[in-house]
């Protein structure tokens, strides 16, 4: 009986965490491709994606995303920036389609 109530809650928390999502997470996920602007003032990235509220990077595989707040990355060419693009793994939910 202990067994079936262990294994029971190990299955749950197993598919509780596959429904988990947000930026900064990977649990799964879609796989997008990005494109834009960047002006290398974070240093190398990984990849990144846009997501509702804007440029999501990291620099490292495995690492959390984190916003761009301060606009190193845009969707136009401009002085000083420099074409990026390539596939991310991104949080369920999180890219912009628009």
């Amino acid at each position: 009986m202990s067994f079936k109530i262990i294994a029971t809650s190990a299955m749950a928390a197993v598919l509780l965490c596959g429904c988990a999502s947000g930026p900064g997470w990977y649990g799964g996920g879609d796989v997008v491709a990005y494109d834009g602007y960047y002006d290398d003032f974070y240093g190398p990235i990984y990849d990144g994606y846009w997501g509702n509220d804007g440029f999501y990077y990291r620099g490292h595989a495995g690492e959390a995303f984190h916003r761009d707040d301060a606009q190193h990355f845009r969707r136009e060419a401009s002085t000083g920036f420099h074409h990026v693009g390539g596939n991310a793994h991104v949080p369920h939910g999180t890219v912009h389609r628009g």
